[in-house]
């Protein structure tokens, strides 16, 4: 009932789904940003954090703002994209980065239009989708992630760890998500470095403006 009173919300991913650029678009990647949101009763905290390859920290914002949407699922990006956006303003205006880490779906989504897939056309960057849960599709054996008799994601686990699921948000390969996300999660961790400390940040609920 809820997606029907949001059927404009569809439309929307629909319609970027077919303009997704699902291909490397870039020759080397220097620092890569992560971003996430935690939630405290009516406040969305959002955390973006841009790290060097070495995971040293470059740049860090936090933005609290109100949330203006409910969780409706597979609709994700209409409660999160306003406070990801808003903080991605003021980190490009300081320190550009060459790769984006959303918490959510790429197109590992029933439209193939997940938040990182709207985020990632919505700034025309590089952008991969690491979420903590399967939103839909199956994973295969050799743990990839099929929908709808296509291959739209992977399963990644660390040893002891409770598995994410990487997409493809924008402007790049499914292949090349995977690289980047076990390049930069350390032993013992679940989450790539970047996203981690966002994740860390948003939950801690210090220093936000």
């Amino acid at each position: 009932m809820m997606q029907k009173e949001f059927s404009w919300a569809l439309d929307i991913q629909k319609e970027i789904s077919t303009k997704l650029i699902t291909d490397d678009t870039f020759d080397k990647i220097e620092k890569i940003c992560g971003m996430d949101i935690s939630y405290k009763n009516e406040t969305a905290y959002c955390s973006g954090v841009i790290t060097n390859t070495a995971f040293d920290i470059v740049a860090t914002i936090n933005i609290k703002s109100k949330v203006e949407y409910p969780y409706i699922s597979g609709l994700f990006f209409l409660r999160e994209s306003g406070p990801l956006l808003k903080t991605l303003a003021l980190l490009k205006d300081e320190n550009d980065f060459d790769v984006l880490l959303i918490d959510g779906h790429g197109v590992l989504h029933p439209r193939k239009c997940g938040l990182a897939s709207y985020i990632g056309y919505s700034i025309d960057k590089p952008t991969i989708g690491v979420a903590k849960g399967l939103l839909c599709g199956s994973v295969k054996r050799d743990h990839f992630v099929e929908y709808d008799e296509t291959i739209l994601g992977y399963e990644f686990k660390k040893r002891g760890k409770r598995p994410t699921y990487i997409s493809t948000g924008h402007k790049i390969s499914l292949e090349k998500s995977i690289q980047i996300v076990e390049k930069l999660t350390k032993d013992g961790e679940r989450l790539p470095e970047p996203l981690k400390i966002a994740d860390l940040n948003s939950k801690n609920h210090f220093n936000f403006v």
